[in-house]
């Protein structure tokens, strides 16, 4: 067993372990250096996953585990996330009398998402999922004491309960139509010919599970009531990590399927279905984090775009990965900003915030742009490359509804931007510590550095495939 070409993943797991037992034997006062020892395993793990980068992909573990520039690329990812929410949290939960296992909890959590993106196997997808999203449900509720994050909390074990279960169903299809789960041999048996109505429920009971983790339609309604409800960082952290992990695990699903399925048009409804309703229900909004929420929601609808054209080309999976990067620099900025501000979450909180707060008002304008899709930010790039392969695939129709979908945003970010510049301040603006400040700073940084030097990200990004 080849155990080096999982040194990020052991790395994560002594790292979370070695939590548990500092908080199990450390007083309230020590309990902020979980937080270091998370950054450190985070460092660790991306550094050796740093390693692991540009070499030739192929599968390992006996072919159910894959190790390619899309696996690599999404863990790099997902271990940066995790590290903008670790440092966003010292202060956050500086009250919160033991908090230790909090970090462990993240950690565990990540461990599970790099599952879901690596998975070369339906169990280890299951694995995955199910890891990711039993870490979670605490994180969600940490704070007890505050009835709407155990109601956030609630609905997202509850949504989750039902789309974890669909997902295991047709996993369980699956096996008894291949007879395995491994996705070689479930490829080689889809090419032979099978039962094409019970490979399409099997299909649709995977496609419903991975759109809980996605924050899509027809799973998404937890996302909005977590944004609001959650402790922020965590709001941070659930709106972004999921996602990665499970974009890529359904591209590399979807690619298994043979062509006659009508697997790509049923994606093009679900992204239409997605980013409409975000959309339209944040134009209802009147808090920033549940608006946040909505937004999350319509941006998990342009990373379906891709996935729907993904066996069309091999620019697909680029525009992919680079809209993901776009999409977690700028939701996690926006995130680091309501953090930073105590959670600030009404309208009027925001109120003449530029004459209070000037850089955290600049940072959370240019993470709202990014999000929307403004150049020269990287959120414009993004996007532009989702509509780039989408039109060369075909479904010009589909761009075309994603660039009303765009326009409509347009109208709930610029509402936002008009509070924080041109409304009285109401009251003194209270910040949180140095910890949060720095996270916000970093991420600004690295979002400006990603829009100076997007055609150097795509050319890195360009050759990357799928192993196998």
């Amino acid at each position: 067993m080849p155990i080096g070409d999982l040194l990020p993943e052991i790395v994560l797991l002594l790292g979370a372990v070695t939590i548990v037992l500092f908080a199990a034997f450390t007083p309230q006062r020590l309990q902020r250096w979980s937080a270091v020892l998370a950054l450190i395993a985070l460092a660790l793990a991306a550094w050796f996953s740093v390693l692991q980068w540009g070499a030739p992909p192929r599968l390992t573990f006996s072919g159910v585990w894959a190790l390619d520039g899309v696996a690599v690329a999404a863990k790099l990812l997902i271990l940066f996330s995790g590290a903008v929410v670790v440092a966003l949290s010292p202060d956050w939960m500086r009250s919160d009398r033991r908090h230790g296992e909090y970090y462990a909890l993240c950690l565990f959590s990540l461990l599970g998402m790099i599952m879901m993106a690596s998975a070369n196997d339906a169990m280890e997808l299951v694995v995955g999922v199910l890891l990711s999203s039993a870490a979670s449900y605490p994180l969600a509720a940490y704070h007890r004491g505050f009835p709407p994050a155990l109601e956030a909390a609630m609905k997202y074990f509850l949504i989750g309960a039902l789309a974890n279960a669909l997902l295991v169903i047709g996993v369980v299809i699956l096996f008894g139509l291949v007879g395995d789960t491994d996705y070689a041999k479930a490829a080689n048996v889809f090419q032979a010919g099978t039962d094409s109505i019970a490979l399409s429920v099997a299909v649709a009971c995977i496609v419903l599970g991975l759109t809980y983790k996605l924050g899509a339609v027809p799973a998404h309604a937890w996302m909005p009531d977590v944004a609001q409800g959650a402790p922020a960082p965590i709001a941070a952290f659930l709106t972004v990590a999921p996602k990665i992990g499970a974009a890529v695990a359904l591209a590399r699903f979807l690619t298994l399927l043979p062509q006659d399925l009508a697997w790509p048009g049923i994606i093009a409804l679900i992204s239409v279905a997605t980013m409409t309703l975000g959309n339209l229900a944040a134009l209802r909004q009147t808090d920033l984090r549940r608006l946040l929420g909505w937004s999350s929601v319509s941006q998990s609808g342009y990373m379906l775009m891709a996935i729907v054209v993904v066996g069309s080309g091999v620019a697909a999976l680029p525009a992919l990965l680079a809209f993901l990067v776009a999409y977690a620099l700028a939701n996690l900025l926006a995130f680091a900003v309501v953090t930073h501000l105590r959670g600030r979450t009404e309208f009027e909180h925001y109120h003449g915030l530029s004459r209070r707060q000037p850089l955290a008002t600049a940072a959370l304008i240019v993470s709202l742009l990014s999000l929307v899709g403004i150049p020269p930010l990287v959120g414009f790039f993004g996007k532009f490359l989702l509509f780039e392969v989408t039109i060369e695939a075909g479904y010009t129709w589909l761009a075309v509804v994603a660039a009303i979908n765009t326009v409509v945003s347009l109208y709930y970010y610029l509402r936002v931007i008009a509070l924080t510049m041109f409304k009285t301040p109401q009251g003194e603006v209270h910040t949180l510590g140095g910890w949060s400040w720095v996270a916000l700073l970093t991420t600004l940084i690295l979002l400006i550095l990603a829009s100076l030097g997007f055609q150097w990200l795509i050319e890195m990004l360009g050759p990357i495939g799928f192993a196998g």
